[in-house]
């Protein structure tokens, strides 16, 4: 009999303990796209890093990438042999070489014949080419962060380690920086393990989120799915929101609005979208959702409507409710959270399974074309 395939993909689990803390984790995550590790400060999010990296060896562990496996009970590969892209909070380039010196660093590590990541490649996406003569030490915290990425994107890596590389940046330099995030999400073909424990970062950067805390995970998935999960804890946060996939489908110029389709009927957003049959990310927070009995309303003020039905419902202390929503009115359907008042949920009678109509006061595009 043939041996069985291993999936493609990160499939890891490590358990054991550093001094006081305990670590038990696993997890299967897909062989491409950004999977967010998060969850608070002390969780064990940059020690599943440094696991998969190699750099901490627990009692036991097992780690395999694409299928190749990397760490088992028999098997270990010392951390310079796995081919890792680590960049760390603080970017930690060399002070005393260019921007060109520190990117041909990263091309050391492989032999010319196995680059398929070029450098010109690395440069343009990444929007180092004024860059490449400076010293670092003129550079600022959002360029440095720039430059560590493509030095590990040149060191050819098969899986890209990214730990809270915005948390050590003041605003404008994340705001600089998050772009360039963007690009890579949408351009690398190998997976990313991305260290936050900022969720407006996850929401806007991540395909899959594994939800840790205390050292465990609580749940993996979907980004959507687990933002919108009454069995997890993400949609008590005060900025609960929903992730939703839509397609850009026509432009109102005179506006300044763009008509995107998502489950159910079409949104207007803000500005403009892409051009058409754009795919495209939105956020919409669930204090921007109201709920309407009855037919679709009409003279109102607020233009995005789209029907849904009731799948859950649970209380937040004493006066709010927050209610989930399936889109389209199908039980499958993309997932939306409200958050109303409990007298509202009581006076107009909701219960599962109603058939209702979501309005949504304000709808962000959380990925600019």
């Amino acid at each position: 009999m043939a041996p069985a395939l291993r999936p493609l993909g990160l499939s890891a689990a490590f358990t054991g303990r550093l001094g006081g803390f305990s670590l038990d984790v696993r997890f299967e995550v897909p062989g491409r796209g950004v999977t967010a590790l998060f969850g608070p400060s002390g969780c064990g999010k940059t020690t599943v890093l440094r696991c998969v990296a190699g750099l901490t060896r627990l009692e036991t562990g097992s780690l395999s990438v694409d299928g190749v496996v990397w760490q088992d009970g028999r098997h270990f590969v010392p951390p310079y042999r796995r081919p890792v892209g680590y960049v760390f909070q603080e970017a930690s380039l060399f002070p005393h070489l260019s921007v060109t010196g520190n990117l041909r660093f990263g091309l050391r590590r492989t032999k010319a014949p196995e680059r398929p990541v070029a450098f010109a490649d690395v440069v343009d996406l990444l929007g180092l080419a004024r860059l490449l003569d400076r010293p670092v030490a003129g550079l600022s915290g959002g360029e440095r962060q720039r430059v560590a990425i493509g030095r590990a994107l040149l060191s050819q890596p098969r899986l890209l380690l990214m730990d809270e590389p915005l948390s050590a940046l003041d605003r404008v330099s994340k705001d600089e920086i998050v772009p360039y995030l963007e690009a890579l999400h949408a351009t690398l073909e190998i997976p990313v393990l991305y260290v936050s424990h900022d969720l407006a970062e996850v929401e806007r950067l991540a395909d899959t989120l594994v939800l840790m805390d205390q050292g465990r995970v609580q749940a993996s998935g979907p980004l959507a799915r687990l933002l919108s999960d009454p069995a997890l804890p993400l949609y008590r946060r005060p900025d609960a929101a929903s992730v939703i996939e839509a397609t850009v489908i026509a432009e109102d110029p005179g506006y300044g609005l763009s008509l995107v389709r998502v489950t159910g009927g079409t949104l207007f957003v803000p500005g403009r979208a892409g051009g058409h049959g754009s795919r495209r990310r939105l956020r919409i927070a669930a204090s921007d959702v109201s709920l309407w009995r009855g037919g679709a309303p009409s003279g109102s003020s607020i233009l995005n409507v789209l029907p849904a039905r009731i799948t859950a419902a649970e209380p937040l202390g004493v006066s709010a409710m927050s209610v989930f929503l399936a889109l389209g009115g199908d039980a499958d359907g993309e997932a939306l959270i409200a958050r109303i008042t409990r007298k509202s949920w009581d006076e107009l009678g909701f219960w599962l399974g109603d058939k209702v109509h979501a309005m949504i006061k304000s709808v962000a595009l959380i990925d600019e074309p």
